[in-house]
């Protein structure tokens, strides 16, 4: 399928994972448009795009009908991006369910009236709960642990339904954890990598929720946003359901030690507190069907995302620790 100049929407186009695939988009001539409503995604990670022809934001909700019809005018691919996250489920489980369950219905009817031609829906593992065995393939049983994990499976079989009964071009991609720069280190949003680099380079004690032993399959963004490109220009893969991941996993607590060390943090400690509430306890993706069909494979190995991701926060514009202010250890509890 040849896309160049084809019009895209990329909802929660300027968040962490979303504003890495505009660039990706941007990069190969397509034109985008974002449709985010600045909850959790920011204006600067988008901003070099603010004065290109081909770009355009809308700033609105995907849970508001009006928003997402004007946004949904003359595009011929949706990305579909927009959610809220695994900690903000626990503490708001029908807001949780109202934008990423309800909000995607209403982004796939729209789409469907608006004769789409390709929609990528953008899940989650969460939607598999805790590895039954590893690696992890597609057709392993889904068993989320949160609303979050229930929501975005409720977004696939949405998505899996207008294929089915309507016909509409979807694929669904199941990405592993991600991370690099313009990650969230900040309230219910936060993740343990920006979290945990962010507390090393404040020379704050790292806090590690259990033993440590839980493990996650990583994927830097630029491998990520690469993957969903690859993955609309692949007719082939209509109607599937997609693993994106890096075949590989690694203990929380090696990670952070990790990370203290690409910080040169030697001293940092280490706080073993109480577990989380649904965190899951393991997950290591099996990609081989994605790569197979898309040609596709993580070009950025593990350590050398760490170091560039370090980098990203030593040098961010706001200053280090400005940005300590903003972190949060208990996060599900803001």
């Amino acid at each position: 399928m040849l896309n160049e100049g084809k019009k895209c929407l990329v909802t929660g186009g300027a968040g962490f994972i979303g504003s890495h695939l505009v660039d990706a988009l941007m990069k190969k001539h397509y034109s985008v448009r974002v449709l985010d409503n600045l909850v959790n995604g920011n204006l600067e990670n988008i901003s070099h795009h603010f004065n290109t022809k081909a770009f355009e934001f809308h700033r609105g909700s995907v849970t508001d009908p009006v928003d997402v019809g004007r946004a949904m005018e003359k595009i011929d691919i949706v990305f579909h991006l927009a959610c809220l996250g695994v900690r903000h489920s626990i503490a708001h489980p029908f807001e949780n369910h109202r934008v990423n369950a309800e909000g995607t219905l209403l982004i796939l009817d729209s789409a469907y009236r608006n004769n789409i031609e390709r929609f990528i829906y953008c899940s989650s593992s969460e939607v598999y709960g805790t590895a039954e065995y590893v690696p992890m393939p597609e057709s392993h049983p889904t068993l989320p642990c949160t609303v979050y994990g229930a929501s975005k499976l409720a977004g696939e079989s949405y998505a899996r339904a207008y294929h089915k009964t309507y016909g509409m071009p979807v694929t669904v991609i199941r990405p592993f954890n991600t991370f690099g720069p313009r990650s969230h280190h900040e309230g219910d949003a936060g993740e343990v990598i920006p979290k945990t680099i962010v507390r090393a380079l404040n020379n704050q004690p790292i806090v590690v929720f259990g033993d440590g032993s839980q493990t996650r399959d990583f994927t830097y963004v630029v491998d990520t946003a690469d993957a969903l490109v690859a993955a609309v220009e692949n007719d082939n893969i209509v109607g599937e359901t997609l693993n994106i991941g890096s075949n590989f996993e690694i203990s929380i607590k090696n990670l952070v030690n990790s990370i203290a060390r690409i910080v040169s943090n030697s001293t940092v400690r280490i706080d073993f507190i109480d577990s989380r509430p649904g965190d899951v306890l393991r997950l290591y993706a099996d990609s081989q069907k994605f790569m197979s069909f898309c040609g596709w494979k993580p070009n950025i190995e593990f350590k050398e995302g760490l170091k560039r991701t370090v980098e990203y926060f030593r040098n961010h514009p706001i200053g280090i620790k400005n940005l300590l202010k903003d972190e949060v250890a208990r996060n599900w509890e803001v």
